[in-house]
C-alpha cells in the first residue's frame, strides 16, 4: 500500500508539472498562431516566441488583475505585459476594458494608442492620443514606471512626454508631416531631461527634411551637443549628432542592427542617405531593417512605411 502511495504522488507531481509546463505552451501557441497585423507591404505579422520571463511577468499581472481587476493600475500592467509578450491584440483589448471603466485616465488611451501604432492602424492610434491630450490639459505631468528598465533604472519619460511623442510618430508613420511637427514641439516644451529631449529633437528634425525645410531643420538642433547626459536614448543622440555634423555615417554605422534602439538608428541613417539624394542607400539600409524581423520597433515600422511609399 505504501508504494502504492508514492506511485500516486509521483504522477500528481508529473501531471502537476505537466499541465503547468502546457499553460505555457497554450499561451505561446496563442499568440503564435495568429497574425497580430498586416505590415504596410502586405505582409502578415506573427509574434515570435516569448520569453519564459515575460510570460512568468504576464501571469503574475494577470493574477494582480484578477485580484483586482478595478485597479487602475493593474489594468495599465496587465495591458503592458500582454505586449511584452507580443500579444498586442490582446493589450489593445485589456486597454479598451480600462477606457470602459475610466474613461478620464488618460494612461488607457496613451498605452492603447501605442499598440494601435504597433499594428499599423495609425488612424484609431491618432484618435487615442489626441483624446489624451484633452484629458491631460492643465495637468500636472506625472513619471511613467518603466517595464523595461534602463541600466541605471532610472525612469525618464512621463505621461505627457510619452503622449506627444507617440501621437507624433502616429503622424509622421501617416506621412503627415505638418501635424507631426506640431505634435514634436509639443514634445519639446515638455521634455524635462536630456533623453526624451534628443528624442523628440530626432523626429522633429527628420519630419523638417523630409518638408525640405533644411535650414529650419539644421536650427531645430543646435541645442544638441556631445556632452548631454544621455542614459538610454543613445542611437537618438548620435544621430542627432550625425545630422549636425559632429560624426560621420561612418562612425556610427558599423553598429549592430539588431535590436530595437538600433533599429531606430539604422532608419535615422537610412532616411539621412534619403534625403540626401542616395535614394538606393536609402533602400538598402530599410530593407535590411525589414529583414530583422523586430516588425514591432518603431524603426522597423518607419523604413517600412517609407518602403511602401517610396519605393
Amino acid at each position: 500500500m505504501r508504494n502504492v502511495w508514492f506511485v500516486l504522488l509521483g504522477i500528481l507531481i508529473i501531471t502537476t508539472a505537466c499541465e503547468k509546463k502546457g499553460d505555457k505552451d497554450s499561451v505561446k501557441d496563442k499568440i503564435q498562431g495568429r497574425a497580430q497585423a498586416v505590415s504596410l507591404l502586405g505582409e502578415p505579422l506573427f509574434a515570435g516566441t516569448p520569453a519564459e520571463k515575460s510570460l512568468e511577468h504576464l501571469k503574475q499581472a494577470r493574477k494582480d488583475y484578477l485580484s483586482d481587476p478595478n485597479d487602475t493600475d493593474n489594468i495599465v500592467w496587465y495591458g503592458r505585459r500582454a505586449a511584452y509578450t507580443g500579444d498586442y491584440r490582446n493589450a489593445v483589448r485589456i486597454y479598451t476594458e480600462g477606457i470602459s471603466k475610466f474613461a478620464g485616465d488618460a494612461r488607457f488611451y496613451r498605452h492603447r494608442g501605442h499598440r494601435y501604432i504597433s499594428l499599423r492602424e495609425f488612424d484609431n492610434a491618432i484618435n487615442d492620443f489626441q483624446k489624451a491630450v484633452s484629458l491631460i490639459e492643465g495637468k500636472e505631468d506625472m513619471i511613467e514606471p518603466d517595464g523595461l528598465p534602463n541600466a541605471q533604472n532610472i525612469p525618464l519619460s512621463t505621461l505627457h512626454t510619452n503622449i506627444w511623442y507617440h501621437l507624433g510618430l502616429a503622424y509622421y508613420l501617416k506621412n503627415d508631416l505638418d501635424n507631426a511637427l506640431k505634435a514634436y514641439q509639443e514634445g519639446i516644451e515638455a521634455s524635462k531631461n536630456d533623453d526624451m529631449l534628443v528624442a523628440m529633437l530626432h523626429w522633429h528634425y527628420m519630419s523638417l527634411r523630409l518638408l525640405e525645410r533644411d535650414e529650419e531643420a539644421a536650427q531645430s538642433i543646435e541645442p544638441v551637443h556631445k556632452d548631454m547626459n544621455i542614459i538610454e536614448n543613445m542611437a537618438y543622440h548620435k544621430l542627432c549628432l550625425l545630422y549636425k555634423g559632429d560624426v560621420s555615417v561612418e562612425e556610427i554605422a558599423g553598429e549592430d542592427f539588431s535590436n530595437i534602439m538600433n533599429d531606430a538608428l539604422a532608419y535615422g541613417i537610412g532616411n539621412w542617405y534619403f534625403y540626401n539624394e542616395r535614394k538606393e542607400e536609402a533602400r538598402e539600409v530599410f530593407e535590411s531593417i525589414l529583414a530583422n524581423k523586430v516588425w514591432a520597433s518603431f524603426g522597423h515600422i518607419a523604413a517600412e512605411a517609407q518602403l511602401a511609399r517610396e519605393f
